[in-house]
């Protein structure tokens, strides 16, 4: 009976059902939304708004850059075919080089513009910036050791684009190798050799550029001839080489200043050297110092002035030998009475022992 009573009791106690649950948690939920919808409107409002702003501010950034370079296209194009124009590089090098110049302030521009908005959001969402914060300044001075020659070479290429060092066609001497300019890269610049291989620069590893395609370049030689030569002769004679050289083409165009005789550049005893020297266009040195030492040969043959050689080295040139070097100095050896000569002489052989005699042995009786 005991036990009847109590099941009974147990079973009047109320208990709150499964529906009853789900609707006092959707009556909870709804209240915290309710009390929180603001503060959740306002954070998107304002993550909306960075990225708008970020956005147009990103764009119009870009828009400008893009309009800089064309501008600058448009100056280059302007002074093509001008003065000044040969004297400054061409104007596909320089789009070349501009449009490197915009790709690397786009690149920037949107890479400070986004990572400051991401910055904004993450604090909008009330996350905690100071431990991020440090954790990239970590990651970027370990980055900085691990990659310092990378970010070397990245620095040096962009100096180097914008200052205009070097460019694609240009023919330049970097220390570490030297050729025509093939690639400009941000990290690595591609030389092409003259014997056609292909060498990979590291643009931290340039300490110096010699660029042999800017402004212009110098042909200079040397004429030598005999010392008897009338100086005048020979110079009028080679200074009407020059005007007819500069009336032809296609040295008409790589010849940029008349050919000067710029006088004695040495004299020796049976002859002297005269220095030759013109300003070219740059790379076209070789070309126009070959062709203007065929035509100065051509001409001082039919002006009858002889060319000469150039003399020796005096330290390399070989005195003439002494003929009494030739004769070999008296020797004991040459008198073959001397006792130097007796004790050289080669000993005799001695003579073979003569044979001793045997008997006779009589031939036998016959029968």
């Amino acid at each position: 009976m005991f036990w009847s009573a109590a099941a009974l009791a147990a079973d009047s106690t109320p208990r709150p059902t499964t529906l009853d649950d789900a609707h006092r948690s959707a009556t909870n939920a709804a209240g915290w939304v309710e009390e929180n919808w603001s503060t959740w409107l306002g954070i998107g409002l304002r993550i909306a708004l960075i990225l708008i702003i970020a956005f147009v501010l990103r764009s119009v950034i870009r828009r400008a850059i893009t309009k800089l370079i064309e501008r600058m296209n448009r100056t280059a194009q302007a002074v093509d075919g001008t003065a000044l124009g040969g004297l400054l590089v061409n104007v596909e090098r320089r789009r070349q080089r501009s449009a490197a110049i915009g790709s690397v302030l786009r690149s920037v521009a949107s890479f400070m513009i986004m990572g400051t908005a991401a910055l904004m959001i993450l604090s909008a969402l009330q996350i905690n910036l100071a431990p991020l914060l440090a954790s990239a300044g970590v990651a970027g001075v370990a980055i900085g050791f691990g990659a310092r020659n990378l970010v070397t070479d990245f620095l040096s290429g962009v100096f180097m684009i914008l200052e205009d060092q070097y460019g694609v066609g240009d023919t330049v001497d970097a220390g570490v190798a030297s050729g025509e300019v093939i690639e400009v890269g941000l990290r690595v610049t591609k030389l092409r050799g003259d014997n056609g291989e292909i060498w990979y620069v590291r643009n931290g590893e340039v300490k110096r550029i010699g660029n042999l395609s800017q402004g212009w370049a110098t042909a200079a030689l040397d004429v030598q001839v005999r010392a008897e030569e009338d100086l005048d002769h020979v110079r009028s004679v080679i200074t009407q080489v020059g005007v007819d050289m500069a009336k032809d083409e296609p040295w008409n165009e790589r010849l940029w200043e008349p050919i000067e005789v710029l006088g004695l550049d040495a004299v020796y005893l049976d002859s002297m050297i005269v220095r030759v020297s013109a300003r070219t266009m740059p790379g076209k040195s070789l070309g126009v110092e070959r062709e203007l030492r065929w035509r100065i040969k051509k001409a001082l043959n039919e002006a009858g002035i002889q060319l000469v050689g150039r003399p020796l080295d005096p330290e390399l040139q070989t005195e003439g030998v002494d003929p009494s070097a030739i004769t070999a100095a008296p020797s004991e050896l040459s008198n073959p009475e001397s006792p130097q000569s007796t004790a050289a002489s080669p000993l005799s052989s001695p003579a073979a022992p003569s044979a001793t005699p045997s008997a006779t042995v009589p031939p036998p009786a016959q029968k």
